[in-house]
């Protein structure tokens, strides 16, 4: 990576991959991206599925159909046992996965592999399919692999707000 900034406007959710296979070291380096990820006290709740297998992936494909034939899905918890809490109660949980599956993105951009983040699901289906213990949450799906000729940006993905719509000087 040469310009940050660049690699992330570039980046875009893929949706249409090819079946070829991720190298073990790209892959490494992906998850990689999220063990370095920070999180709340550093505490690194996230726990991390690889789904490589037929039958990993053909669970994930019943949770829901927005795999897009990935070879490889990853299923992102956080472990509620270990993830920071505030005094108010809120877990940072959530938040820390979400941190990691970010770099996780860029990460795999950056090796010329695609992603998009999958929320479409019901997550009770999902901890019964993949028998998740109580103590984890599932945040997301994130299938991963090289796009395929088909691979577009979404109508939508150029389109962005100006900076002013978000950001407020107090």
């Amino acid at each position: 990576m040469e310009d940050f900034l660049q690699l992330a406007e570039e980046r875009y959710s893929v949706r249409h991959y090819s079946q070829k296979e991720i190298e073990s070291e790209k892959l490494d380096k992906i998850l990689r991206a999220a063990q370095v990820a920070p999180t709340a006290a550093n505490y690194q709740p996230q726990r991390i599925f690889v789904l490589k297998s037929e039958e990993a992936l053909e669970k994930a494909r019943t949770v829901t159909p927005y795999c897009f034939n990935a070879p490889v899905v990853l299923l992102i918890c956080y472990d509620k046992d270990v993830s920071w809490k505030a005094v108010d109660g809120h877990d940072s949980g959530v938040v820390d996965a979400s941190i990691a599956i970010t770099q996780m993105m860029l990460e795999a951009w950056d090796l010329g592999i695609g992603s998009v983040w999958v929320r479409g699901y019901d997550k009770r289906v999902l901890d019964e399919v993949f028998e998740l213990p109580s103590n984890l949450e599932s945040v997301a799906l994130l299938p991963i692999g090289y796009p395929s000729e088909k691979a577009r940006p979404a109508p939508l993905h150029a389109r962005k707000y100006p900076i002013e719509h978000f950001v407020k000087e107090l």
